[in-house]
């Protein structure tokens, strides 16, 4: 599968470029249109259980859509929820994982399998949620973010914060721990509107999304009709 970016950085469109009878799979409904010939059907990967993490657990879809490309090849376009950039990323031999905050993935090649994995308790108390997506195996991942994208490579030791709701994924090779923003003062954490922080330590890549996709939900609720904000 290869893979082409268009209207980015604010609006992405990643179209999957398929081989004859390649199959690739997406989040449920992530479908923007797709060349004649294309066939496609959704069903929960790995099973029930496997479904109900992620859906559950992994704040993703509990039905995963695999399209399969007729004899002679084709393509398949797809774009996230909210607008913003999206990134591939190449799992291989070595670097056979990722990992990727709730609702970032977008899209793989067959070669990659999308779990869920328990990132630790500390995550709790990001308002993140304890689970992170797990993506694994050989091929093409699609990941998707909220406004513009930052890639942050760091080298082994080099260390950067960022405030939780802002990270899309990261590398396995990452360390990190979580805090609050003031360290050890929650009332001044509060009122600076962080609340916790992430402080990942390299060697590894760290992506992270210019625009926080719970500010988005807080900024509607309080401009609902009704509301006392």
């Amino acid at each position: 599968m290869k893979v082409n970016l268009r209207h980015n950085p604010s609006f992405t469109v990643a179209r999957c470029v398929l081989a004859g009878g390649e199959q690739m799979r997406a989040e449920s409904g992530a479908m923007l249109a797709h060349s004649a010939g294309v066939n496609f059907d959704a069903k929960i990967e790995g099973g029930l259980v496997a479904g109900l993490k992620r859906s559950v657990l992994g704040g993703e879809s509990m039905f995963q859509t695999t399209f399969t490309a007729p004899p002679q090849g084709g393509w398949v376009d797809v774009a996230a929820n909210l607008p913003g950039d999206a990134i591939t990323i190449d799992l291989e031999p070595g670097q056979d994982r990722f990992l990727l905050t709730k609702g970032c993935w977008l899209a793989n090649s067959s070669g990659v399998t999308i779990d869920t994995k328990w990132g630790g308790a500390r995550n709790l108390f990001g308002g993140e949620g304890g689970f992170l997506v797990e993506a694994r195996g050989n091929g093409v991942l699609v990941a998707s973010c909220f406004g513009a994208l930052d890639v942050i490579d760091l080298e082994a030791g080099e260390q950067v914060v960022i405030d939780t709701g802002h990270v899309v994924a990261y590398a396995p090779t990452i360390s990190y721990q979580i805090r609050r923003a003031v360290r050890g003062r929650s009332i001044q954490s509060m009122k600076t509107g962080e609340g916790f922080v992430f402080d990942f330590t390299g060697p590894g890549r760290v992506l992270a999304q210019s625009r926080n996709p719970s500010g988005l939900v807080s900024y509607i609720a309080a401009n609902m009709p009704g509301s006392r904000a």
